[in-house]
C-alpha cells in the first residue's frame, strides 16, 4: 500500500494513460541552446528513468519575433524535427512521455522584433514591441500550429500551449496589455479570441491521439487582470476548442509578488486551481511550490486539481517520483526553491543547474561511477560543501570519515535556517542527516580534527568553512556590538534600535530576523497573502487586494548599512534580490549606503559618507550587529600543506564569497567525481 495513492494513481486521457499523477513543469534551462542534443536528450531521460509521468520541454519559440531572446530554440525546419527526435527517441527508450512546450513571448522576447497587441513596452524589456495588424495576428497562428505540427513529427507525445505568466497569449487577454479596439481587442469574448482559435486550429492541425496542454494564467496579480470567472469562462472555452489538460500558471513575470522563492508559502496557489474544478471535465494540473510527495499527495486528495506540476524539484531530484513510490521519500534531494542556480541562472544567461544537486543539467559531463580503487577518506567540516562531497564519495565506493568541532551536522545551514521566509534549509539539514546513515559514513561531530588524526586517510578534504571577517572599527569590543552568529544562535537578543553593519546576503538575512517576531509568514498562507496584498481572484480582479500590501508592523527599527555607494542587494539573486528588498522596506528598514563607519560609543554607531569623511553624524542604536564579510577558515589546511600533506580545499575554505552554497557543493561534488 503506498503512502501517496493520489499521487501514483494512473491518469487516463482516453487516447493515452499517465502512469502517475505527476508533470514535470517547463523549465527554461539554456540546454536546447547549446546544440548538443544528446545533453538535452540525456537530461530528460534522467527525468523518464525517474518515472515522472509527463514532461514539459522549455519553451521553445514558434518564430523569431516570438523566441524569448535571439539564439533561443525554435521548431520551424525540417532540422528542428531531426534535432528534437533525439530527445523523444531518448524519453521513450526510457519509458517516459514528453510535450513540447509553444512559447511566444510576446512583449516579453528581449529583441526589437518582438510583437504584441498593443505597443505598450513590458517593465522587464527595453524593448517597445511593435502593434500587430491581422495579417501579424494571422502568421503568429500559423506559426504556433504550425510548430505544434512539427513537434508532432519529432515524435512527441504533446505539446504545451503557453497562454500565462504574461506571455503573448495572455498579453491579448489582459486589458493591461491589450488596448484595441478590433476583434481581437475590446470585450472579454473579443480579448480570449486568440488562445481559442491557437487552441482549435492546433487540434485541428495534430488530430485527436496527441496530447494539448493549455497553459492558463490563473491569478494575474497585476493590475486590470482577469477575475475568476473570466479564468473560468476561459478554460471551457478552450476545452471546447480541444484541449487535453489545463495546467495552471501563476502570476506575470512582472507582477510585484513573489510565487515561487523560497519565502512563498508551500502551495501557495492551489487554493486557486481548485476554484477551476468541476468547471471543466478535462484534468487541471496545480502548481507553484509544490515540492514534497506528502504536499503534493495532500493537494490532490483535497481536490485541488488532478495533477501536480513540478519543476525545480525535478532538478534537485530527478528520481522524485521513483523513491516516493519505493517508500524513501526521506532520500528525496529537497528543492529549497532558492532560485540560485536555476532561475537566477536563466537570467543571467548561463546554463541551468541547481545548488542541491549540481549534475542537474550536466547528467553527461559529470558522470558519478564507482571508483576504479576503493580509497579511505577524511572530511573536515560539515556543512554543504564537506556533506555533499561525503554524499558523492561514498556514492562511488570509498569510505568516507566526517569531522566537525560542532554538535550538529549543517555548517551555516543552521544559520539559514532561523530566517524567517528559509524554513526550507531544516529540511535539507534534515537530508543530510538521512544520507549520512544511508550511505554509512562515519560522522565524528564534537571533533576538533588535528593533523595527527588525518594521517591514515588516503584523501583528506578541507572543508572547514568561514569565520566572520573583522572590520576594525573602534568601539567594536562593546557588550552591544555583536556578531550575525550570536544573534541567530540565539547568544545574544538584540535592541529595539539596530545597526546592521554590512548589507550583503548575511545582512539581508539577518534584518529580515531582526524585523519579524511570531510565526514565519511562510509557514503561515492567510498572513503571507496580507502582507503581499494576495486577495481571491473571485472578489478581486486580477488577486490584487484593493488595499494593496498590508504588512505587520516591525519588531525593531533596523538601519542596514554598506560602504557601497551603490543599490542595496546589487549583488543578490537575480530573481529574488527584489522580493528581499520589497520585504524589508515593508518593514520600514532604512536603507544607508556609501557609509565610513568611525567608532561606536555611548551616543551610538557614528558614520561619515565618501571619501571626504563628509556629512558625520550617529545613528542612535541599542545594538550594532556585523554582517562586515567572511574569510576563509583554513588554519588546518595550511598547517597539513606545511607538512607536507596534499589537501584538496573546498567551499568557503577555498573562497569565502557570501558563503556560498552553490559554489561550495559543486566544488565538492566535482572533486568527488575524481577520486
Amino acid at each position: 500500500m503506498t503512502q501517496y495513492p493520489h499521487l501514483l494513481a494512473p491518469l487516463d486521457l482516453g487516447f493515452t494513460t499517465l502512469k502517475n499523477r505527476v508533470l514535470m513543469g517547463s523549465m527554461h534551462t539554456g540546454l536546447e541552446e547549446t546544440k548538443d542534443w544528446n545533453r538535452v536528450a540525456e537530461f530528460y531521460a534522467e527525468r523518464a528513468r525517474g518515472d515522472v509521468a509527463l514532461m514539459v520541454t522549455g519553451g521553445i519559440g514558434p518564430n523569431l519575433e516570438g523566441s524569448v531572446l535571439p539564439g533561443a530554440a525554435m521548431m520551424t525546419t525540417q532540422d528542428d524535427v531531426k534535432n528534437h527526435s533525439v530527445v523523444t527517441d531518448r524519453v521513450h527508450e526510457a519509458g517516459g512521455k514528453i510535450a513540447m512546450q509553444i512559447l511566444h513571448a510576446g512583449r516579453y522576447a528581449y529583441g526589437p522584433a518582438c510583437v504584441a497587441p498593443s505597443p505598450v513596452k513590458s517593465p522587464i524589456s527595453p524593448f517597445p514591441p511593435a502593434e500587430l495588424d491581422e495579417e501579424g495576428i494571422e502568421k503568429q497562428i500559423a506559426d504556433i500550429v504550425n510548430a505544434a505540427v512539427l513537434a508532432q513529427r519529432a515524435g512527441y507525445d504533446g505539446v504545451e500551449i503557453m497562454g500565462s505568466e504574461g506571455y503573448f497569449l495572455n498579453q491579448f487577454i489582459v486589458t493591461h496589455t491589450n488596448k484595441r479596439e478590433d476583434r481581437w481587442g475590446g470585450s472579454y469574448e473579443n480579448r480570449i479570441r486568440l488562445p481559442i482559435e491557437v487552441v482549435r486550429r492546433t487540434r485541428e492541425a495534430v488530430g485527436t491521439n496527441f496530447i494539448i496542454i493549455y497553459r492558463l494564467s490563473m491569478i494575474d496579480l497585476v493590475p486590470n487582470g482577469s477575475t475568476m470567472a473570466e479564468v473560468i469562462q476561459l478554460a471551457k472555452a478552450v476545452e471546447k476548442a480541444g484541449a487535453t489538460i489545463i495546467n495552471s500558471g501563476i502570476g506575470w513575470h512582472e507582477a510585484r509578488i513573489p510565487t515561487i522563492a523560497t519565502s512563498v508559502p508551500r502551495r501557495a496557489f492551489a487554493w486557486v486551481t481548485q476554484k477551476l474544478m468541476g468547471h471543466v471535465s478535462i484534468p487541471v494540473i496545480t502548481s507553484n511550490r509544490i515540492n514534497t510527495p506528502q504536499v503534493a499527495e495532500d493537494v490532490l486528495a483535497e481536490g485541488c486539481a488532478d495533477m501536480v506540476s513540478m519543476a525545480r524539484p525535478m532538478l534537485a531530484d530527478s528520481h522524485f517520483v521513483q523513491k516516493a513510490a519505493q517508500g524513501n521519500a526521506a532520500q528525496i534531494a529537497p528543492c529549497i526553491a532558492c532560485n540560485q542556480a536555476c532561475l537566477d541562472h536563466t537570467f543571467g544567461g548561463k546554463l541551468t543547474s541547481c545548488l542541491v544537486n549540481p549534475r542537474a543539467c550536466h547528467e553527461e559531463e559529470l558522470a558519478i561511477t564507482k571508483a576504479a580503487q576503493q580509497k579511505s577518506i577524511a572530511i573536515v567540516g560539515a556543512g554543504p560543501a564537506g556533506l555533499s562531497t561525503a554524499i558523492t564519495c561514498a556514492e562511488r565506493g570509498h569510505v568516507v570519515t566526517v569531522f566537525d568541532k560542532a554538535a550538529e551536522i549543517g555548517g551555516q545551514l543552521n544559520l539559514a535556517k532561523q530566517i524567517p521566509g528559509k524554513e526550507e534549509f531544516w529540511g535539507f539539514v534534515e537530508w543530510y542527516r538521512t544520507m549520512m546513515d544511508v550511505h554509512g559514513i562515519t560522522v565524528k561531530l564534537d571533533t576538533v580534527a588535528t593533523p595527527d588524526m588525518l594521517d591514515d586517510f588516503d584523501e583528506v578534504i578541507i572543508a572547514t568553512g568561514v569565520a566572520p571577517r573583522d572590520p576594525g572599527i573602534p568601539g567594536q569590543d562593546r557588550d552591544n556590538v555583536v556578531s550575525y552568529i550570536d544573534i541567530l544562535k540565539g547568544h545574544h537578543t538584540a535592541g529595539k534600535r539596530v545597526a546592521v553593519i554590512g548589507a550583503g546576503g548575511i545582512g539581508f538575512d539577518v534584518s529580515e530576523f531582526l524585523v519579524h517576531e511570531g510565526t514565519s509568514l511562510t509557514e503561515s498562507l492567510p498572513e503571507w497573502m496580507t502582507e503581499w496584498g494576495v486577495a481571491d481572484p473571485s472578489e478581486h480582479r486580477a488577486g490584487l487586494a484593493p488595499e494593496g500590501p498590508q504588512p505587520h508592523a516591525p519588531a525593531r527599527e533596523v538601519t542596514l548599512l554598506q560602504r557601497k555607494a551603490e543599490k542595496h542587494g546589487k549583488r543578490l539573486g537575480k530573481t529574488t534580490g527584489w522580493i528581499h528588498r520589497a520585504a524589508l522596506k515593508m518593514k520600514e528598514v532604512n536603507f544607508v549606503g556609501g557609509v565610513n563607519y568611525e567608532r561606536i560609543d555611548d551616543a551610538g554607531l557614528h558614520i561619515s559618507f565618501g571619501e571626504a569623511r563628509e556629512n558625520p553624524h550617529v545613528i542612535e542604536v541599542d545594538t550594532v550587529v556585523l554582517c562586515a564579510g567572511q574569510e576563509p577558515l583554513r588554519v588546518l589546511a595550511d598547517q597539513l600543506e606545511t607538512a607536507g600533506k596534499t589537501v584538496h580545499v573546498i567551499g568557503g575554505a577555498d573562497v569565502a564569497s557570501e558563503l556560498d552554497a552553490k559554489r561550495a557543493i559543486n566544488q565538492g561534488t566535482r572533486l568527488a567525481a575524481t577520486l
